[in-house]
């Protein structure tokens, strides 16, 4: 049973490698947040084997506040990208129709 663990660890590290790339090379900030999100769940699911194969529950206390962290992180991103871009030009609908006078 430990070989199997120890694989899917293997297989998580390497979809962890996956999403590094796609947050260096990602298209736009949402893609890489959304890489970022996955950093969280596969360091809390390998925190999680790491656990049950240590047979330690302390561990998985671990990977709780890891699902916390990355819920706040998502949650700090959103709301950075609520803020307009740039904030010395503020648009509103009035501006952008021509007045009938």
């Amino acid at each position: 049973m430990n070989v199997f663990y120890t694989s899917v660890v293997v297989l998580l590290l390497f979809c962890l490698i996956v999403g590094l790339i796609r947050v260096l090379v990602g298209p736009d900030n949402a893609n890489r947040m959304l890489a970022a999100q996955l950093f969280g769940t596969i360091g809390t699911t390998i925190v999680i084997v790491l656990s049950v194969l240590q047979n330690n529950e302390m561990i998985t206390n671990v990977a709780l506040v890891f699902t916390l962290l990355a819920s706040i992180t998502i949650i700090a991103f959103l709301k950075l990208a609520e803020q307009p871009i740039d904030s010395h030009t503020p648009t509103t609908l009035s501006d952008n129709h021509e007045h009938d006078s």
